[in-house]
C-alpha cells in the first residue's frame, strides 16, 4: 500500500482549494451576467421600422407591418417586458384587390371601449407610392392578437375625381384632446401623379374610432430651415404626446430614407380651445435628431415603464448613411423639463449599457 507523503497531500488540498475557489469564481461570474441582462439592456431592440408600442394591463403590445415597405400584413407583438420583444402574431392580411392590397405602412394599435383598433396606410402597388390611403380594422373581440373585421377608408380629404374619393395621407394618429377624440395625419394637399410631393400634418375630429366627421385642418408644413434642404420637404409620423394637461404633437420631418431624419414638436397652446385651429399649435425643433453614431432618428411612439415611474421613446434609426429603408428599433428613457415639455435628449449608440425599464426587474 503506498502512502501518502505530507507534500502530496498538501498539495491536494491546495487543488480541491482552488477548484472551490474557481467554481465559486466561475458561478459568480455567472451570476453577475444573468443579473446585468436583467437589470440592462443595449439598442438595438429589434429590426424594422416605424414602431408603435402601447401599454395595456401589464403587456407592451408592439403593432408593425410585416416586412419592408411592399408588406401585405400587420402583426402584433406581446411582452411583459419593454426592453424585450414578444413573437410577432400575423392579425391581418391585405385583400387582393382594392385600395388596401398592398404597401401597409406604419399600423398602430389603440384602444378605445373594451376593442381594438388599427390604424394604417395602404395603397397599390409602387413605385410610385401616389395610391397611400389610411383605414382602419376593428377587433372581433377584446384579445388585440385575434381576428380583426376592416371598418374601411378614412376620410382624410375630399377628391371626387380619385377613385377612393380622398386624398393622399398616412401615418394615422388619434387621441382624445377635452372630451373628444381627433386624428392627426401626414397627407397631401391634393392628389398627385409624382410621389415627389410635399407632406403636410392635418388633423380632424372623429365621431367614433372609424369616422372622420370634421373637415381636414392643415397645422404644419415643413416651412422651417430645420425642415428643409434635402430631396423632398416632409412632415409625417405625427404621434400625440399628453402630460398633466399639456399636449404635444411629436412628429418627423426631413426625408425618411436619409441619415437627416428627425423629430420636431407641436404644442396645443391653449388646450381650454380648440385644436382645429391651426393658429393654436406652436412649432419647435427639432426635438431629437441623429449623431455620428446614430442616424436618421424618427417616427416615434411613447409609453411609461411597467410601474408608471418612467416615460420612454420607442423609435427607428437607420442603419447606415446609404439612401434607403434599413432600419432598426431603439428605446430610451426620456425627462420633462420645467415648462412641461419632453426632453429627449441625444440618442444612445448602439452597445452602450442601458437600465431597464423601472419595475421591469
Amino acid at each position: 500500500m503506498r502512502m501518502i507523503n505530507t507534500k502530496e497531500r498538501s498539495n491536494s488540498r491546495l487543488i480541491a482549494c482552488c477548484l472551490v475557489f474557481f467554481s465559486i469564481y466561475s458561478f459568480s461570474v455567472c451570476l453577475a451576467q444573468v443579473k446585468k441582462n436583467l437589470v440592462e439592456f443595449t439598442n438595438p431592440i429589434g429590426k424594422g421600422a416605424d414602431p408603435w408600442v402601447i401599454r395595456h394591463n401589464g403587456y407592451y403590445y408592439v403593432c408593425q407591418s410585416n416586412g419592408d415597405i411592399n408588406s401585405k400584413g400587420i402583426s402584433i407583438r406581446k411582452s411583459d417586458k419593454l426592453s424585450q420583444l414578444g413573437k410577432p402574431v400575423t392579425v391581418w392580411n391585405a385583400p387582393d384587390e382594392g385600395w388596401n392590397s398592398s404597401q401597409i405602412w406604419a399600423p398602430e394599435l389603440h384602444y378605445f371601449n373594451k376593442k381594438w383598433y388599427i390604424y394604417y396606410a395602404a395603397g397599390k402597388a409602387g413605385p410610385p407610392y401616389i395610391h397611400q390611403r389610411s383605414g382602419v380594422l376593428e377587433s372581433v373581440t377584446d384579445d388585440p392578437q385575434g381576428e380583426y373585421v376592416d371598418k374601411g377608408i378614412l376620410n382624410t380629404g375630399t377628391d371626387t375625381v380619385n377613385e377612393t374619393g380622398t386624398i393622399w395621407a398616412i401615418d394615422v394618429n388619434v387621441g382624445y384632446i377635452g372630451g373628444k377624440l381627433y386624428a392627426v395625419w401626414s397627407g397631401w394637399e391634393q392628389n398627385a401623379t409624382t410621389d415627389k410631393t410635399s407632406q403636410h400634418l392635418y388633423i380632424a375630429e372623429m365621431s367614433n374610432p372609424w369616422t372622420i366627421s370634421s373637415a381636414r385642418v392643415k397645422i404644419s408644413s415643413p416651412d422651417q430651415p430645420w425642415e428643409q434642404g434635402g430631396p423632398l420637404d416632409l412632415n409625417e409620423g405625427p404621434q400625440f404626446l399628453m402630460r398633466e394637461g399639456k399636449v404635444f404633437i411629436i412628429y418627423s420631418t426631413r426625408e425618411s430614407w436619409t441619415p437627416e431624419y428627425r423629430l420636431a414638436q407641436l404644442k396645443l397652446k391653449d388646450p381650454s380651445k380648440t385644436p382645429l385651429d391651426a393658429g393654436n399649435w406652436e412649432k419647435s425643433g427639432p426635438v431629437f435628431q441623429g449623431t455620428a453614431k446614430v442616424l436618421g432618428t424618427g417616427h416615434a411612439s411613447f409609453t411609461q415603464s411597467p410601474d408608471g415611474k418612467e416615460w420612454w421613446i420607442f423609435y427607428h434609426t437607420k442603419k447606415s448613411k446609404t439612401p434607403g429603408w434599413d432600419r432598426d428599433l431603439r428605446l430610451q428613457k426620456f425627462n420633462w423639463r420645467a415648462d412641461g415639455s419632453p426632453d429627449f435628449g441625444l440618442p444612445i449608440p448602439a452597445g452602450i449599457l442601458i437600465p431597464v425599464p423601472s419595475g421591469e426587474y
